[in-house]
């Protein structure tokens, strides 16, 4: 089991921050050893997902559900198939003073011990990584977007 999660402010809105993880198609042009990313099928509420990871010697594809509460301003990743025994993954985006608050956890296992060990052994770095693949993403979409009540640096626009 690997586990990791993770609490961080954001100088964006709660509704980019939701848009910006619910492109899964995007995934590739900015997320670390994400190599491609396929869209199965689309919804307003749900998304069927391939991704493939690359990493070193390793390439895994797999299948994911993801859950779009665009109300709740959450997003719910459920594992369908390929090279783990499960994965869960939740974004929840909080209204702050001072944009976002992103609540992020993933919760995962491989099949094989030997992607197991490995990935163990890298795992902290590279949420880090990532996550902050995602923060630095939403700097370049979204800059001087923030319109959070009592930001002095709001633009309209």
């Amino acid at each position: 089991m690997t586990t990791h999660s993770e609490k961080r402010v954001l100088a964006h809105k709660p509704e980019q921050l939701f848009d910006l993880v619910a492109d899964v198609q995007r995934y590739p042009e900015f997320l670390p050893w994400c190599v491609a990313a396929r869209i199965r099928s689309k919804t307003q509420k749900m998304l069927v997902a391939d991704l493939i990871i690359g990493f070193q010697m390793f390439r895994e594809s797999f299948t994911s559900y993801v859950k779009m509460d665009r109300e709740a301003l959450l997003i719910e990743v459920e594992y369908a198939e390929g090279p783990f025994k499960y994965l869960t993954n939740k974004w929840q985006f909080i209204e702050h003073e001072e944009g976002c608050v992103i609540d992020f956890y993933v919760d995962f296992e491989f099949k094989s011990r030997l992607l197991q060990t490995v990935i163990e052994s890298l795992f902290t770095e590279a949420v880090r990584r990532m996550v902050r693949a995602f923060e630095l993403r939403a700097d370049s979409l979204y800059r001087g977007q923030l319109t959070a009540p009592g930001s002095s640096a709001s633009q309209h626009g």
